[in-house]
């Protein structure tokens, strides 16, 4: 019964582990935001909708809505996109959508982070 028990804890332990991942290292290049926000060659996106966007928007940003970022990607290739919207919510789900596309992109993550960047001196 004893060897049993043992059996049956010892096929869990192996189970168990065989199930374990290992965490897979992103291409996700360092970058200080800072620097690529007040970089005039940086494109700046604002994924919201255009009714928001017309409410007021970063400095420079142009509006590319979320819905429509797929069918963009191809266009923000060869160039550095940073991303940003009212929470960073659809910031981080563009960011999947460019990543998977080949853009180089970083999370901006919201609209006040930017404008609070491009207003340091």
């Amino acid at each position: 019964m004893k060897l049993f028990l043992f059996g049956i804890i010892l096929t869990a332990f192996f189970s168990l582990n065989a199930c374990k991942t290992t965490p897979v290292q992103q291409n996700v290049p360092k970058t200080d935001i800072k620097e690529l926000v007040k970089n005039p060659e940086t494109i700046l996106v604002d994924v919201r909708i255009p009714e928001q966007y017309a409410e007021g928007t970063a400095k420079d940003a142009i509006n590319i809505p979320l819905a429509e970022i797929q069918n963009k990607a191809e266009s923000l290739k060869g160039k550095k996109v940073v991303v940003f919207c009212n929470k960073g919510i659809q910031a981080d789900q563009a960011v999947e959508i460019l990543r998977k596309n080949g853009v180089e992109m970083y999370d901006g993550s919201t609209l006040d982070n930017i404008k609070a960047i491009q207003n340091l001196k």
